[in-house]
């Protein structure tokens, strides 16, 4: 609050403190000093900035638009974004495929290093779902088009990766370029005669910038419905050329190479308003058009801001209507709304240990903006990363909603695969961590779209009044139960951790945390193979035995983690249905179950049987953590466990091994 200004206008900018960034959202949560929280959104895709002092104040400055204020009155800083996204759209429910590990890179040069990438990952058996490819895998960097000479072969290999239970996504530039033989290039030809372009200020001539392909480009207008008309005939006729399953768009604030279109932008106050906010570069044309430019809505100098955003559902409906599956796209540029539709990554980041952990607060931010489904690239994009970083950042990067590992052109490879065995088994076990707790994730993402949830949140979330948790900003919890605390440091063995007062175990042995460590710091061990995970009591999460893709590991079987807390009691549920069909839970085609323990008993209460799919499912393994005493009986469903069948430590956790079907009510009693 120590008056410091952050500008707000999209723009092509790789993350850095104080810069106006690819997305804008004009929204802020206040936690009061009674720690009440609310939130206040000023919605205005105007060029704005807002500045913060210590009295305390925030002092909004819009160049144009409505003073469209919106106020959350919480109190719980959850029920602020449960409201904000009540008002903005909720969040899209994911494909269950998505949730897994991506693989990218700019830069591959040809289909046979993405295959002897894919190849090296399987030989290590660590879990991966998606294959992305990006602008290499274009014929020139044409959009709809692909390279028949380096990446002879593709539509077959994205074929091959499908039988093999995997995912393909394929990267959409919004400039199309103008400069083709005439009749040679589609898209260009289809969007000339449909009139889809941004235009000059005239409101007739389209307007030429220049970005990644040969010669100059033409900017699509996805607010004119007859833009979305082109766009979607052109994505479902790609689909014919290659069988994507989600569609990543770039570069869409829109990104340009020069400072306004040509032959530059005209002398007036649109393009020169008395006032322009505190952004980089202080003009509005900078590395884009100029704001006296036409759209379908009006002057860019209104809607700059909202172009990433009015591409996004576009492409989410093509995707659907393509694959007759729920869609995933991945947008780079965002706006109020946008996780209605879009996941998000947070740009072109740096392989640094600073940016690793920036990655956490943009992934607390987008949360807060009802975008939950987000990530930053695995390792770094820029420059080279080290073995060390990559491999801290992997296992951090299991733990991002959005996980993948993505770099430049130029830059060495980084794959998990790439390092050799030592980092390929460290990373295949981090990533059977997270497979293994999918379906709590996938439960996170259900109560999200249905009520608006966060799925990541801080500690300051879950435990409001207790102040020493409003600054940490280096650990991270999935839902309200499971804290994930990473190694930020170069050369660190350890971590210090924030234990707030609540029952915490460590994930890998069970044990408790010693009640010395609450509310205050501990030093964690934290050896290059692991990271410090920690769940809290009073919880169930539901599990699944992971597999090497989601296609497999969704046939194993279930398992539930029973965390209970200082009173024996713990709750908890598990959404499942086919992961991939659309809207499921519109039309009851889905299963959830809610689950109780107390007084030595789990109690299950099936509220939704209504996906088919889940009755070959079984549980195979209940742990419940912080019993007090070890067990001399127990039953399931009512019968008897032989006393082989579960094993106690004497830190009070019970491993019990079962065989019960997933779509009965199961019930478990310790005697």
């Amino acid at each position: 609050m120590d008056f410091v200004t952050y500008g707000m206008f999209s723009r092509d900018q790789s993350p850095t403190p104080l810069a106006n960034l690819y997305g804008v959202h004009p929204f802020y949560m206040c936690v009061e000093d009674d720690s009440n929280a609310h939130g206040v959104l000023l919605l205005n895709s105007n060029a704005q900035d807002v500045s913060l002092s210590p009295n305390p104040s925030l002092t909004f400055r819009t160049i144009g638009g409505i003073l469209d204020f919106y106020v959350f009155l919480g109190p719980t800083p959850e029920n602020v974004i449960q409201q904000y996204t009540e008002a903005i759209g909720r969040p899209h429910m994911p494909a269950y495929w998505s949730l897994g590990f991506h693989l990218s890179r700019w830069g591959y040069a040809s289909l046979d290093v993405v295959k002897k990438t894919v190849k090296r990952m399987h030989q290590y058996d660590i879990p991966f779902d998606v294959q992305h490819f990006d602008i290499d895998y274009m014929d020139r960097r044409l959009d709809f088009t692909y390279d028949k000479t380096n990446y002879a072969g593709l539509p077959e290999y994205i074929k091959e990766l499908k039988t093999e239970g995997m995912h393909s996504v394929i990267i959409l530039d919004p400039f199309i370029s103008k400069d083709e033989e005439p009749g040679t290039y589609r898209p260009y030809d289809l969007g000339q005669e449909m009139g889809v372009w941004i235009n000059n200020s005239d409101g007739v001539t389209p307007a030429i910038g220049k970005s990644l392909p040969p010669g100059y480009s033409v900017f699509p207008d996805y607010t004119n419905p007859r833009t979305v008309e082109w766009w979607t005939q052109l994505c479902l006729e790609f689909k014919d050329v290659l069988d994507y399953d989600g569609i990543w768009i770039d570069m869409n604030e829109p990104s340009n190479e020069l400072t306004g279109q040509l032959p530059g932008c005209a002398a007036n106050d649109i393009n020169n308003p008395p006032y322009i906010p505190s952004i980089t570069g202080r003009s509005l044309a900078q590395r884009t058009l100029c704001p006296d430019s036409r759209t379908y809505l009006g002057e860019h100098y209104n809607t700059h801001s909202l172009f990433g955003w009015s591409q996004t559902a576009p492409t989410f409906h093509v995707v659907q209507q393509a694959t007759g599956k729920r869609a995933f796209v991945l947008s780079r540029s965002t706006f109020v709304g946008s996780g209605k539709h879009a996941a998000h990554w947070l740009g072109d980041n740096n392989s640094k240990w600073k940016d690793m952990h920036y990655s956490i607060i943009g992934m607390l931010e987008f949360n807060l903006f009802g975008i939950p489904f987000v990530g930053a690239d695995i390792c770094g994009f820029n420059s080279n990363t080290t073995y060390e970083l990559c491999l801290r950042w992997t296992q951090l990067g299991s733990f991002y909603p959005f996980s993948r590992n993505h770099n430049a052109e130029g830059n060495a490879a980084q794959d998990p695969a790439v390092f050799g065995a030592e980092f390929a088994k460290i990373a295949r076990s981090t990533l059977r961590i997270r497979y293994s707790l999918l379906p709590y994730l996938y439960t996170l993402f259900f109560e999200s779209h249905v009520h608006g949830n966060t799925v990541v949140r801080s500690l300051m979330h879950e435990f409001t009044s207790d102040q020493q948790t409003h600054g940490i900003d280096t650990a991270f919890l999935w839902g309200p139960a499971f804290m994930v605390a990473p190694v930020l440091q170069e050369g660190a063995r350890s971590v210090d951790v924030y234990f707030p007062e609540a029952t915490w175990f460590d994930y890998y042995t069970g044990k408790k945390i010693p009640s010395t460590w609450h509310k205050t710091y501990a030093t964690v061990h934290a050896p290059l193979n692991k990271i410090p995970l920690f769940i809290r009591g009073g919880h169930i999460l539901p599990e699944q035995a992971p597999a090497s893709t989601t296609t497999k590991s969704r046939l194993n079987p279930f398992g539930l983690i029973i965390a209970l807390d200082e009173h024996g009691e713990a709750s908890g549920s598990l959404f499942w249905d086919d992961g991939d069909s659309i809207d499921t839970i519109e039309n009851e085609n889905y299963f959830l179950a809610k689950y109780t323990f107390r007084a030595g008993r789990l109690t299950t209460e099936i509220l939704k049987n209504g996906y088919r799919g889940a009755d070959s499912l079984k549980y195979h393994k209940i742990t419940i953590l912080g019993l007090k005493r070890r067990p001399h009986a127990v039953a399931v469903n009512g019968r008897a466990v032989r006393s082989d069948s579960f094993s106690f430590e004497l830190n009070g956790k019970l491993i019990l091994g079962i065989s019960a079907p997933l779509t009965q009510e199961l019930n478990l009693a310790i005697h």
